[in-house]
């Protein structure tokens, strides 16, 4: 087993309006020895907006905006701009978010030049209902069952949707911090595992573009949720991808069902640099789990969702909501989880 420090909280909500509900879920960057955090930041009613701070080294924080960076400014984000993750590629800072508009949830994009002003590009996920996203799938190869399983979901939310499209929930997307043989590249969460998307450039998103991949689905299905319980529900992307000598660390999260509610936990893989369709190794087991008061009560009770890092030296810090009201962070050896990693080495590609 891996030896997890769990650094505890780092943040909480205060009295300012757009923050007096809840903190959580931290898109991460670091730049020489500071920290940027960029926190989904909840007001009271559950309308939520992206927070700043930055941090002096991995635990220590240096400055803490009084205002949101990003608030909701269009109707596909107007109940809330939410659960951001960050990289730079090139000059560029891409921030991704889901958008929420009270019934749907997909994810946009924000980009900027100086980490400080980002400019919107919208929704970047299938423009689909579900049903449509069924019909494209039945076109292709059969995928796993779950993804056929998904009508509740859905459904349940007619009664408040009125005259709004119900849409197919696409959140979760992180980007990998280059290019890969050229091409942008992007996890995103369709229900119930992780998928990849490789495009030479934003505007190949089209309607088209989706129909075709969502036809196409199985081979750019990175990982489905696996027989062990703590993932067994469904899972989704966490921290964006760390580039290492023996492939790209992937920390997301893993979702269990019990007789009490959901259980998010804490997950780690490794994926092939060249194809990170091709998964190399996968934890049987949750890099950590909610244990902690902080983590098990809350907004959202038993919840650690993981979705920022930073390495410094050897020692690899996630940070993560905490019952979907605190930040929080914990930290481990960078070299150790790569050993543990290999140890569970995968025969077949997923």
């Amino acid at each position: 087993m891996i030896n997890i420090k769990k650094e505890g909280i780092l943040l909480q909500k205060t009295e300012l309006d757009f923050e007096n509900e809840g903190v959580l879920n931290p898109a991460v960057i670091r730049e020489g020895n500071s920290v940027h955090l960029f926190y989904r930041a909840v007001q009271k009613g559950n309308h939520s907006s992206i927070g700043y701070c930055r941090f002096e080294g991995p635990l220590t924080v240096a400055e803490r905006w009084e205002k949101p960076l990003m608030v909701p400014e269009f109707d596909y984000e107007s109940q809330g701009v939410e659960d951001p993750r960050i990289v730079k590629i090139d000059d560029l800072y891409y921030l991704t978010y889901t958008a929420y508009d009270g019934i749907n949830a997909q994810s946009a994009l924000a980009i900027s030049k100086d980490i400080r002003h980002f400019k919107k590009h919208g929704i970047i996920v299938p423009p689909l209902s579900y049903n449509q996203f069924l019909y494209q799938l039945d076109l292709g190869e059969r995928v796993n069952d779950k993804y056929y399983r998904n009508h509740k979901f859905y459904y349940q939310q007619k009664d408040i949707a009125h005259k709004k499209t119900i849409l197919l929930w696409d959140k979760d997307v992180v980007f990998f911090p280059r290019r890969i043989k050229g091409k942008l590249c992007f996890m995103q969460r369709i229900r119930p595992g992780i998928q990849i998307v490789a495009i030479n450039s934003l505007e190949d998103l089209t309607e088209g573009f989706w129909k075709k991949y969502c036809t196409n689905l199985k081979k750019h299905i990175v990982m489905d949720p696996c027989n062990n319980k703590h993932e067994s529900k469904y899972i989704g992307g966490g921290c964006p991808p760390i580039e290492t000598e023996k492939g790209w660390l992937l920390i997301y999260h893993g979702v269990e069902e019990t007789d009490n509610g959901l259980i998010y936990s804490a997950c780690a893989a490794l994926l092939n640099l060249n194809d990170p369709t091709k998964v190399i190794a996968r934890l049987p087991y949750p890099l950590f789990l909610p244990e902690h008061d902080w983590e098990v009560i809350g907004n959202v009770s038993n919840v650690v969702f993981p979705s920022g890092a930073a390495v410094f030296g050897d020692s690899l810090y996630i940070y993560y909501g905490a019952a979907d009201e605190q930040i929080a962070c914990a930290s481990l050896s960078l070299s150790e989880l790569i050993k543990e990693l290999l140890h569970h080495k995968l025969s077949g590609k997923k």
